[in-house]
């Protein structure tokens, strides 16, 4: 059943992305595919979120459990969309080596708990915390497009996005790492993937710092500036008074 939901899963997923060119022909791929990635993370988010916060069993404690129908549907879906993204990425050379790595090592990670049968909850929860923040990065970018990043609801987006991942994929994501390698049930191969994810989350976290620092200053500088022509302003002003 698991094969049949993956399979279905990236049709779906292909489906909607032919769709997006069609409808927005005067776009290009990327533009489409990152409508894509949009509508996946919106849907597995909430998804997620229902599998582990509501339905259960809770990650912290259960890890290395066997898995629910329900967690192999949300992770069949989830393997879909980054066999379509992946296929994606590799066709039209857009990622970096380290974004394509965060996308094997996804694929593999799900791919083990399927294959397994179990560790379906922290899986879940990995999926969740790595997901929560991509709506956000879409919406970056497609505001970029649009030339409607540089103002307020560009810097909101950006400290919405920063907040989340420091806090839920490195905060949270610290004590589910930890849970997931003291836990008896969770296999080695699993407590690897969990080492190999989580020091992903860090690479991208310095990659981000340093762009939040970048920006901070950059402000910083223009408020400078600002601040130094209304005070010229004012003081010729004053002369002429």
């Amino acid at each position: 059943m698991a094969v049949v939901e993956v399979i279905c899963s990236l049709i779906g997923w292909l489906c909607l992305y032919i769709f997006f060119c069609c409808t927005f022909s005067q776009r290009g791929p990327e533009w489409n595919c990152r409508l894509v990635t949009l509508c996946h993370g919106l849907v597995i988010v909430l998804l997620m979120a229902y599998v582990v916060f509501i339905v259960g069993p809770w990650p912290f404690t259960h890890a290395g459990s066997e898995n629910t129908d329900l967690q192999v549907l949300a992770l069949s879906v989830c393997l879909g969309y980054f066999f379509f993204d992946i296929g994606w990425c590799v066709c039209y050379h857009t990622e970096g080596p380290v974004m394509l790595a965060h996308h094997v090592a996804s694929i593999l990670g799900i791919l083990i708990a399927l294959i397994m049968g179990v560790s379906g909850c922290e899986t879940c929860a990995v999926v969740f915390g790595s997901e929560i923040t991509n709506p956000l990065l879409q919406t970056r970018w497609f505001l970029r497009k649009l030339g409607l990043y540089d103002g307020l609801l560009g810097d909101a987006v950006d400290l919405l996005f920063i907040t989340l991942f420091a806090t839920v994929r490195i905060g949270v994501g610290a004590l589910l790492f930890y849970c997931e390698l003291t836990s008896p049930r969770t296999s080695v191969i699993m407590k690897i993937g969990g080492v190999v994810m989580y020091g992903l989350a860090w690479v991208f976290m310095v990659d981000i710092a340093r762009f939040g620092y970048k920006k901070s200053k950059t402000k910083y500088k223009r408020w400078k500036e600002r601040q130094r022509l209304k005070d010229s302003d004012a003081h010729k002003l004053d002369k002429r008074d």
